[in-house]
C-alpha cells in the first residue's frame, strides 16, 4: 500500500511540476506579466528583469 501511495505522489508531482514554463522563456514572461506584481517572489522579479526586460 505504501509503494502505491509513493508512486501516486510522485506521478502527481511530476505532472503538475511540468505545467510551469521554463524561466526566461516567452511563455514564462507572458505568465509573469499577467501575474499580480504583489505575488512575485524576489527571485521571480530578478529573473523577469534579467530575461524579459533586458
Amino acid at each position: 500500500m505504501n509503494i502505491q501511495r509513493l508512486l501516486a505522489i510522485g506521478l502527481f508531482t511530476l505532472l503538475f511540476s511540468a505545467c510551469t514554463p521554463e524561466v526566461g522563456s516567452d511563455a514564462w514572461c507572458v505568465h509573469m506579466k499577467e501575474k499580480p506584481k504583489g505575488d512575485w517572489t524576489a527571485n521571480e522579479a530578478g529573473s523577469y528583469a534579467e530575461h524579459c526586460l533586458l
